[in-house]
């Protein structure tokens, strides 16, 4: 049924979107479309990258998911980053981590634990990928938030460009001690049942559907960026709030609905290596790509967020890490993430734009 929705939506979605932007219908009506189009693309990128991930395996499986999954928002923050909406971008960003780390696992646990009491996990890479949150958001962000207040925006650039290249060096280090130095020397052994599956598309099927949809997706976002002024305007929303919690959650669709599946299914390795492994692809490599590509633009984006965006994401790391350190989890430790996104949305929705 959700698949045949976002059929539908695709169909009718991408031929409107460009035919409002041709003919420049209103931008809140527009709004609406672009979003909901991109929404039913990332479902399409979502059903191609589980059936690659059912032949790759759950650690590359989950790479998968999170790498397409955030695709659509590296592109949506590309274009923004042209139109010199470099707010919204860093608002992204802290909204990707914070949506991954609290709305997904979140609502994967709350999901997957309303059907099974109790759901395991690989405690190893639980604590692997702890560590790692550590240094990416807290270390990585809050230095540059620190040294900057005694720079100038000369200073601010350079530090920034500097974090963003070993941020991004690490990042690739982490993916090769996981998959090819210690692939398989964590092993845990876990209730889950391991049932073969057939994948959804053939190989061939799913790479030519992921560059269709991404091809479609970059073509909807660079329109959706251009609402985001008239939009904010009509109902009041500050850039913060715009940033933080509507391009995130539409921007990391697919991994939303990825790993809330994957919990439901009860494969958790796959849903936390897709809602952790995104936050740490988020904060490792697409915040410092995204610093090194502002570089071709007029106007360069600091790895510098606001106070509200620094705890917020801090908040979500230590929460996230107290609850899955242990290596299983439960429908009210899904609640309780749940609760934080909201309040923290309400915060962010309260501030002055």
């Amino acid at each position: 049924m959700v698949n045949r929705i976002f059929t539908i939506f695709v169909l009718i979605g991408v031929p409107l979107s460009i035919a409002g932007s041709l003919m420049h219908w209103p931008s809140v009506l527009m709004f609406v479309v672009y979003c909901l189009t991109i929404i039913a693309l990332a479902g399409f990128m979502g059903r191609a990258t589980e059936s690659l991930a059912i032949v790759a395996g759950p650690r590359i499986g989950g790479l998968l998911n999170a790498t397409f999954g955030n695709a659509v928002e590296l592109i949506i923050s590309i274009f923004a980053l042209k139109a010199g909406l470099v707010g919204v971008v860093l608002a992204s960003l802290t909204g990707s981590v914070v949506g991954n780390l609290l709305l997904v696992a979140g609502l994967s646990f709350f999901i997957g634990g309303l059907k099974y009491k109790r759901q395991e996990f690989n405690i190893y890479d639980a604590r692997h990928n702890s560590g790692l949150l550590i240094f990416a958001v807290i270390v990585a962000f809050v230095i540059p938030e620190v040294f900057t207040t005694e720079m100038d925006p000369a200073g601010t650039i350079s530090l920034s460009v500097g974090i963003s290249i070993i941020l991004i060096i690490l990042y690739l280090a982490a993916l090769f001690f996981k998959l090819v130095t210690h692939r398989g020397v964590y092993q845990q052994k876990t209730d889950e049942v391991e049932v073969h599956e057939e994948p959804e598309w053939k190989k061939g099927k799913a790479i030519a559907i992921l560059l269709l949809a991404t091809v479609a997706v970059a073509y909807v976002s660079e329109n959706l960026v251009h609402t985001f002024e008239t939009v904010g305007e009509r109902f009041g929303w500050s850039e913060l709030f715009i940033g933080v919690i509507i391009v995130a959650i539409v921007g990391n669709a697919a991994e939303h609905a990825s790993a809330v599946l994957m919990a439901y299914k009860n494969k958790m390795n796959i849903a936390v290596e897709i809602a952790v492994g995104s936050t740490l692809q988020v904060a490792m490599f697409v915040a410092p790509l995204l610093v090194l590509i502002s570089l071709l633009f007029t106007e360069k984006m600091p790895l510098v967020f606001t106070l509200p965006e620094l705890i917020s994401m801090a908040t979500a790391v230590f929460l996230t890490i107290s609850v899955t350190n242990d290596g299983d989890t439960n429908w009210f430790e899904g609640a309780t993430l749940l609760a934080a996104y909201i309040i923290i949305g309400i915060g962010f929705y309260l501030l002055p734009g």
